[in-house]
């Protein structure tokens, strides 16, 4: 029942804030509202496609932190009077005794489902960080307007104890989420805009971040033209497939190409921003975040979410090699495993010529795992609570694409996690995931394509026998690639 709640309460979390709207004046339908002489603003750099390296401060101030915080608080204080009054959730009668146990006692591990745990709560995370980015706040400023809101919601929210996963993955992986969504709806919203054109990429916007646009709506911003570009924008090319998704649900010798049920399919890749443009970076200026839909019998509607985003990093040789440090966001769930993780470390990415119109594209990242989920055991999933452990480690990603001309591809996608358990079955676990992909042009921008998905588990449980399974999906399906035209570039 949490997970209904949390769904609910996502989408109006938001929608009590304390600020008072700026005054503007109405002409027609747009408005017209200078900030200050236009030879008073304060000059910001721009990358080599003509855009901004920073949102104009002129437009978009630091709020003074007292907003931020009383934001966060009052969504924390409207999800709970929903679940208490509106639900009557046993969890949300919360009482000041409670709230002495939870400060005496601390965290545990909890118990909750592995999808509201390592997608509900940074979801909620990725509120809070927006309400601090909409305020004027950077990327490391958001974060303790992330950690206040999982703080107050742990000890003061619930009157279950404060669980350790949560106060880690709300704020960490609130403020990846975060800041794509905030990057997205920042390429889709111009100021300068009137009419409808304005309106449809205010909507948009809005549905990427509500709480980016709830906030633009209370400071006026929502109204507000423009005569100048006032926010960062970087290239975001679209990737788009559609297919089927052939499920393997067997595991070991009885695992045989191509048995499987199948099941629709649709996958969304972002790739935000140039690796190859040299020049200074701060944090997501780079990122490449997917999601992948699967409809069937035998799998989960969300079967996949993951992607890096740049946190500091250099050119070299030319600006066709990328090294630098990033983020980890990985989510991978379906009807016979589970995993999850975040991650920071280390990458190279390059582009490097091996003829005339192809390329080879390589990635390569390694990364210290704070905290990951796996599953203990395979199957259907029919419990909403754990099943799964808790963990920690280290994980390895790369990524190989071969563009040969411009009328195919062929590759491969590899993750491998060292998961060391924190709570649950103790022991070790080793999850290697290799996606061999190859695809074909059919028109201008449209491809077939094929994807060989290769999942394979040990797991070194002590006092218990060791585990060692594999299984395979395969998906096929047609690729449409989205260039931003004003910055073109195929990046992968």
């Amino acid at each position: 029942m949490k997970l209904y709640f949390l769904i609910f309460s996502l989408c109006f979390s938001s929608s009590v804030f304390s600020q008072t709207q700026d005054s503007t004046d109405f002409v027609n339908d747009t408005i017209a509202v200078p900030v200050g002489p236009v030879d008073s603003l304060p000059s910001v750099g721009k990358n080599s496609y003509g855009d901004l390296l920073h949102d104009d401060p002129a437009y978009n101030p630091k709020y003074p932190r007292w907003i931020p915080m009383v934001r966060v608080l009052s969504a924390n204080v409207f999800n709970w009077a929903v679940a208490r009054y509106l639900y009557k959730f046993d969890w949300a009668k919360v009482g000041v005794g409670d709230w002495k146990n939870n400060f005496k006692k601390g965290p545990v591990w909890d118990v909750d489902g592995f999808g509201i745990n390592f997608i509900g709560h940074p979801h909620t995370g990725s509120i809070y960080h927006n309400v601090a980015r909409s305020n004027g706040y950077s990327y490391w400023g958001s974060f303790p307007f992330a950690l206040q809101g999982s703080l107050t919601w742990e000890y003061l929210g619930e009157n279950e104890r404060p669980s350790y996963n949560d106060l880690i993955n709300t704020p960490i992986s609130g403020m990846f989420l975060g800041e794509v969504f905030y990057r997205i709806s920042s390429n889709l919203l111009d100021d300068r805009r009137r009419g409808r054109k304005r309106i449809f990429r205010e909507v948009v916007a809005g549905l990427v971040s509500p709480t980016r646009a709830l906030n633009r709506l209370t400071q006026g911003k929502m109204s507000r033209v423009t005569d100048r570009e006032v926010y960062q924008k970087e290239p975001l090319n679209v990737t788009l497939s559609a297919g089927i998704h052939k499920v393997n649900n067997k595991v070991g010798k009885d695992n045989v190409f191509g048995t499987g049920q199948s099941n629709a399919l649709l996958n969304l890749q972002l790739d935000y921003g140039d690796p190859f443009e040299s020049r200074s970076r701060k944090p997501f200026d780079l990122f490449r975040f997917r999601i992948e839909l699967s409809y069937g019998g035998d799998v989960t509607l969300l079967d996949m979410v993951n992607g890096y985003g740049l946190l500091a990093g250099k050119n070299f040789k030319e600006g066709r090699i990328l090294g630098g440090l990033f983020q980890h966001y990985d989510y991978w769930r379906n009807s016979i495993f589970q995993v999850a993780s975040i991650g920071f470390g280390g990458g190279l990415i390059s582009r490097m010529p091996v003829a005339r119109h192809s390329n080879l594209y390589s990635g390569i990242h390694l990364a210290i795992v704070p905290l990951a989920g796996n599953n203990t055991q395979f199957g259907p999933v029919n419990s909403e609570f754990r099943q799964y452990n808790f963990g920690g480690g280290l994980q390895a990603k790369i990524e190989e694409t071969f563009n040969i001309g411009n009328w195919a591809t062929i590759g491969f996608t590899g993750f491998y996690y060292w998961i060391h358990t924190y709570n649950g079955l103790p022991g070790n676990s080793l999850v290697g995931i290799l996606k061999p992909t190859a695809t074909v042009k059919l028109l201008k921008d449209l491809r077939l394509g094929f994807e060989h998905h290769i999942y394979h588990n040990d797991r070194f449980l002590s006092g218990n026998n060791n585990l060692h399974i594999t299984r395979t999906e395969q998906k096929l399906f047609l690729q449409l690639f989205l260039e931003d035209k004003q910055r073109p570039g195929r990046y992968h």
